[in-house]
């Protein structure tokens, strides 16, 4: 249903370097890149994640309420993307946990422009 969701970023090549290292467990890479704008993509039939630099020139900001949501296979994966992102200088923002009971299990970071991530699995 989602196409690509994009988040602003003040330094593109840490944004490209941060996500391209994140998501490499996943075979994602850079598909497509506009100086200002790239495009993150695990496939050709896959969602993207664009990263940019705000075309009015302002700082990024992220939104209040505002988060992204990336699936993983299993809790040990959640446990995984956690550590990885933390690990490439995210914050955290919730750690690794059960936060509906048999249902719903995710982990929370925020990347160094404060864009929030969240890394989850149902059941």
């Amino acid at each position: 249903m989602i196409g690509y969701a994009t988040i602003g970023v003040a330094d593109m090549a840490r944004a490209k370097t941060f996500y391209g290292e994140l998501f490499a467990p996943k075979n994602a890479k850079v598909v497509m890149d506009q100086g200002r704008i790239a495009f993150l993509s695990a496939g050709r039939d896959k969602p993207m994640l664009a990263m940019c630099e705000p075309y009015d020139g302002k700082a990024p900001s992220p939104g209040n309420g505002q988060m992204i949501a990336f699936p993983c296979e299993s809790k040990e994966e959640v446990d995984e993307m956690y550590a990885r992102a933390t690990g490439l200088g995210a914050t955290d923002d919730g750690a690794p946990g059960q936060r509906i009971p048999d249902r719903f299990y995710g982990a929370y970071v925020r990347d160094a422009d404060g864009n929030k991530l969240c890394f989850f699995v149902f059941g």
